[in-house]
């Protein structure tokens, strides 16, 4: 666990929240009461699945929105309205394209009303250190991924920002052309090339997270909250095939893959007298096509699921949605970062269709609330039909509506696989098929 005197904090945070407040009246809760502060000198990588408010932290840290409840601190000061220390690196390149390179660099400077001469100066002092010598008059048009994002960079480290958040700045390029970013911006980082005093970065790849951060934090979802917080205490540069490397990699995977087991700092933790409150089950967002290729995968893959990751060139995001719905399913276990096949996987594996779909009928039915509840309430219903609108009133005051709505989809994804129901797109029903028999779960 890393501690830090609020003295020496470039940004703090603490107990911050934040929740929406839906068309239905009902306010979801995204993030809640997190502590943690920034330092001057770190590089911090904030980690998580999707869902976990990642994002939306770095966008209160910038002061892009305002916390619920809580406070953001910058230099021990409460953060009012933008945060004058921040740049943001977005996943999107965001580059005016009726600017040149020139133009979209001075943007930023422009706007904290900075002379002519003065802010062209240091746009093309900027431009120079980011390697865009030559394409100042160039169009966004003209130049590639890299090359746009490269700009990116430039615009937001011209404004000479204390704090470079970057929000997924190489999820959108190529493998090789990311790994060039990488190793360039650690470059500029490790020489002093550049202004900034911290870096936070957003990423779902645990291996970008180790080999760029000197501290890893980790978020839980449903709501954002801290699990992990420690520092990685491996010099520059890092060799991603050390077993210092690699152990850290595994800490992250047994962390991410263990929700019920979390490593967070003191003021993280709920005082005895709190109560978690009790949470709708959160599917997540795979095709059970997907989850069924994956197990197949797994029969002579077994084991640890980095090295799985690894093989199969597979993101956080890509893989652990897919482990978490074959664990909701009984398909598999996960211990301290390595996955199994249970005997119902085994099972799934050997099936005919017919005998896969009467098994993920049976495992989803004993495992799957918003399912078993669709399940019920067309089998009680005498017409044997009912509107999608019902179920997602039902599940609305848990989450967003857009949320709400995709896990009705895959509700139903889930329930067609396995012949459960059906659902008649046109009028939005769901519906018991007509050979539909009633299965009794005990």
């Amino acid at each position: 666990m890393v501690t830090k005197t609020a003295t020496d904090s470039l940004v703090r945070l603490q107990d911050v929240s934040k929740s929406y407040l839906q068309p239905t009246g009902q306010s979801i809760l995204i993030i809640d009461k997190i502590n943690f502060q920034l330092s001057d000198g770190e590089i911090v990588a904030l980690l998580g699945p999707s869902g976990s408010g990642k994002s939306t932290l770095m966008r209160m840290i910038a002061g892009l929105i305002p916390p619920s409840s809580g406070q953001v601190y910058y230099r021990n000061s409460p953060l009012k309205g933008l945060n004058p220390g921040v740049a943001i690196i977005f996943q999107t390149f965001a580059l005016y394209p009726w600017l040149t390179v020139l133009e979209n660099v001075e943007l930023g400077l422009k706007a904290k009303g900075e002379a002519l001469e003065a802010r062209r100066a240091k746009a093309l002092k900027m431009i120079d250190i980011i390697g865009l010598d030559g394409f100042e008059g160039a169009y966004p048009k003209e130049l590639s991924g890299g090359m746009r994002q490269r700009v990116g960079f430039a615009r937001a480290l011209a404004v000479e920002p204390e704090l470079l958040c970057m929000d997924e700045p190489f999820s959108a390029l190529d493998v090789l052309t990311a790994e060039n970013l990488r190793t360039e911006l650690l470059d500029l980082w490790l020489e002093k090339r550049i202004p900034t005093k911290s870096i936070l970065i957003v990423t779902h790849s645990i291996e970008e997270a180790v080999t760029l951060g000197d501290r890893i934090i980790v978020l839980g979802r449903n709501p954002g909250r801290i699990r992990a917080d420690f520092k990685v205490d491996i010099p520059h540069y890092r060799d991603r095939k050390s077993p210092q490397f690699e152990a850290f990699v595994d800490r992250i995977y047994r962390i991410i893959t263990n929700p019920d087991k979390d490593d967070v700092p003191v003021d993280n933790k709920k005082s005895p007298t709190e109560t978690e409150p009790q949470k709708y089950q959160s599917l997540p967002l795979v095709r059970i096509g997907a989850i069924a290729g994956f197990v197949e995968i797994l029969e002579n893959r077994q084991g640890d699921l980095y090295r799985l990751a690894q093989e199969l060139l597979l993101e956080l995001n890509d893989l652990f949605p897919i482990v978490e719905a074959a664990k909701m399913m009984q398909l598999v276990t996960l211990q301290e970062g390595d996955i199994h096949l249970t005997e119902i996987g085994k099972s799934f594996i050997e099936g005919s269709i017919d005998q896969r779909k009467h098994l993920i009928r049976h495992q989803i039915l004993q495992n799957i609330r918003l399912v078993k509840q669709i399940h019920a309430s067309l089998t009680a219903n005498p017409k044997q039909r009912i509107s999608e609108d019902f179920f997602l009133e039902l599940i609305q005051s848990h989450f967003s509506q857009g949320e709400a709505a995709r896990q009705l989809d895959t509700a139903i994804d889930w329930g067609r696989y396995a012949e459960l129901y059906g659902y008649d797109e046109p009028s939005g029903e769901i519906f018991l098929e007509s050979h539909e028999e009633q299965f009794n779960v005990s």
